[in-house]
């Protein structure tokens, strides 16, 4: 399996932990990652195929904005807070308060919890 690379705290850019933000999908992540602790995959994502979930992963990991684990045959992940924080105060605060108000992030939550509610 390859190895899961992660820019160091010094390392993360502002350009990058933006661009990461920038798509609806990544910024939907980043919500549903704030509200608990580390997730798979395919929890958080699956109304997305595999294929555009790894993409919008790898996006994530690249910049920083997320942590990736294996555990298994399971990914895990957790939003690497203290970094983001630690580099460029109050911004994840910021983003989170406005996924929180877009309703393009909220329609799609709605979607997932109904998909994961047991019938």
């Amino acid at each position: 399996m390859a190895v899961l690379s992660h820019p160091d705290r010094a390392e993360l850019r502002i350009a990058d932990v933006l661009e990461a933000f920038a798509h609806p999908i990544r910024l939907r992540i980043v919500h549903r990652l704030a509200h608990g602790a580390e997730r798979s995959c395919g929890e958080l994502l699956p109304e997305v195929s595999k294929s555009t979930a790894s993409h919008h992963w790898r996006v994530l990991r690249e910049s920083g904005v997320l942590h990736q684990r294996r555990e298994g045959r399971r990914l895990l992940m957790h939003l690497r807070r203290e970094d983001l924080e630690a580099r460029f105060p109050g911004l994840l605060d910021v983003v989170l308060a406005a996924a929180g108000d877009d309703p393009e992030v909220a329609a799609a939550d709605e979607v997932a919890a109904v998909e994961e509610s047991p019938v």
